[in-house]
């Protein structure tokens, strides 16, 4: 499955693709307010965004992740933020390779790991990452303020 760097030139395919990730997280958006966040994300490199094709090049998931650092581990660590496989090409091996991408872009770039986080309900999400080695925190909880 070839998975590369995202560019300009994935935009149209990377929007639709990430409209497809928030309907799944039931949070939908205009397709305008999705392409100017990506469309920020790939003109200011703040995040690295990955995409999958098929052999005919039709775009089928895409993974982004975020730079941080990790202050326990005293080192620089990447944020797996979003994950979408399309519906027609799960558990074809296509989340796979986007995660080995963001764990090869992770080791290249010298971090100390990978953090991640998903719905308690994404069991499917949940079985891949424990296949690739992840491991559940069941040390600390997760919380948000919201300041919208």
């Amino acid at each position: 499955m070839p998975v590369h760097a995202a560019t300009f030139s994935d935009l149209d395919d990377l929007s639709s693709l990430f409209a497809g990730y928030l309907e799944f997280y039931q949070v939908p958006r205009p397709q305008t307010d999705i392409r100017a966040f990506l469309e920020q994300r790939l003109d200011r490199g703040d995040s690295t965004l990955f995409i999958a094709r098929g052999d005919d090049g039709v775009a089928l998931g895409f993974t982004q992740l975020y730079p941080f650092l990790s202050s326990l581990a005293l080192a620089p660590a990447w944020l797996l933020s979003d994950l979408y496989v399309v519906p027609a090409a799960r558990c074809q091996g296509v989340g796979e390779d986007l995660m080995n991408a963001a764990r090869a872009h992770a080791e290249h770039t010298g971090a100390c790991g990978i953090q991640l986080e998903t719905a308690k309900t994404n069991l499917a999400g949940q079985a891949l990452y424990e296949r690739l080695g992840y491991v559940r925190d069941e040390i600390y909880f997760t919380y948000w303020l919201s300041l919208a």
